[in-house]
């Protein structure tokens, strides 16, 4: 359907009128947002050098443990950074106006049938993600007396962290089961 309103020739497009008009440009006020998420990927790129040089410098010093846990940090700012991604693009596609990518070569799969709803379950499967890295450094940290941050885990907060990642997954399931019970079921020819 919005195929067919950017094909119409513009004076087959009905005008607004003057409240629904400002109503739907509000949405451009999103805008900065996107733009502010673009500099926090900009910082998420510095911090990932930092850490990447520090492992370069330090690996030598380093045991095996403490490599596998600066590149677990690596793979959680990558993994946030894809997130932003997610946030940035499928967002703006949704929310704002269409990028117009023409079949760019380099256009993710995913743009040509985002939504909302498929950014909600794409949103939280990454989010869960990024969760799982963190509970899985705090695994290995927490059985590491002499680890490179000096955190000190307790059994509580463990366990809280535990439970915090199952609702994440739980939550992940519920938008994906609601996801899935709204939309409409295809047409099957036998």
């Amino acid at each position: 359907m919005s195929q067919d309103r950017e094909t119409l020739p513009a004076p087959a497009r009905q005008k607004l009128r003057p409240l629904p008009a400002v109503i739907f440009g509000s949405r451009w006020l999103q805008l900065p947002l996107y733009l502010g998420l673009i500099v926090a990927q900009a910082v998420y790129v510095f911090l990932f050098l930092k850490e990447l040089w520090h492992l370069v410098i330090h690996a030598v010093d380093f045991n095996e443990q403490q490599i596998m846990l600066v590149v677990l940090g690596l793979i959680d700012v990558v993994m946030i950074s894809n997130l932003l991604m997610m946030v940035i693009v499928g967002g703006y596609e949704t929310f704002v106006s269409r990028l117009k990518l023409g079949g760019h070569p380099d256009q993710p799969e995913w743009l040509d049938h985002v939504n909302a709803s498929i950014l909600k379950v794409k949103l939280a499967m990454a989010i869960i993600g990024i969760s799982s890295i963190h509970l899985l450094r705090t695994f290995i940290e927490a059985g590491n007396v002499g680890s490179p941050d000096k955190t000190n885990y307790t059994e509580t907060g463990i366990i809280l962290q535990t439970v915090i990642h199952t609702v994440f997954i739980l939550s992940a399931i519920g938008i994906a089961f609601i996801d899935r019970i709204t939309q409409p079921l295809p047409d099957k020819a036998h």
